[in-house]
Formats: structure tokens, sequence, C-alpha cells
């Protein structure tokens, strides 16, 4: 079930998602390698870095009424060695180079 879920989600993937995909697939950045909507720990995460244990969530208007489920996933998540970094849709549409460089700093780590 999850995976036909995840199928469906790269179908209709957000223009955010659309941008910041661009920018982070294929090695782009300092040649890691980032997965789109990825089924880990039983959740589906936006973008991953296996390598360094780093999702990235896009986060749009939806999830100021879930909030609640997002801080038990992010916790779920970071129990399990993940670090979590979040964006509003709209940083990456207004605000991408700052977005990247905050991806960039994060792999350094």
């Amino acid at each position: 079930m999850l995976k036909q879920f995840k199928k469906s989600l790269r179908l209709t993937q957000t223009n955010p998602e659309n941008v910041l995909w661009y920018n982070i697939r294929n090695r782009h950045m300092k040649k890691f390698k980032f997965r789109r909507q990825h089924i880990l720990r039983g959740y589906i995460v936006d973008f991953v870095c296996l390598e360094k244990n780093l999702i990235i969530e896009l986060d749009g208007s939806q999830h100021a009424e879930q909030q609640e489920y997002d801080a038990i996933r992010t916790r779920a998540l970071e129990e399990e060695g993940f670090r979590i970094i979040r964006f509003w849709n709209n940083e990456v549409l207004f605000s991408l180079r700052s977005v990247l460089e905050s991806i960039y700093r994060a792999l350094e780590v």
C-alpha cells in the first residue's frame, strides 16, 4: 500500500518539490545521492540522503493542520538516527539559493 502511495506522490509532485528535486538529484549536492518519496521506517519522506541520514521535508499549508502528526513522525525518524530539515514551499520558490545553502551545510555535518 505504501509503495502505491509513493508512486502516486511521485506522479503528482508539487512545483516546489520539482524545483528542489532538479537541484539535488544526480549527485548535484556534494556528490551525495538523494532519493525522493522514499519509504523509511513506515513513513514516506520527501527527500533523503541515506549516506548522511539527512531527510529534507517540504511543507505546504496542510502542515499547519497536522503539526502533531509531523512531531510524532519527526521524533520516530530522529530516534532512528535521521536528521530532518524542513522548508516551506515558498522558501523553495522564492529563496532557493538559501535553501540549497542550508542543505549543503547540513551535508557537511
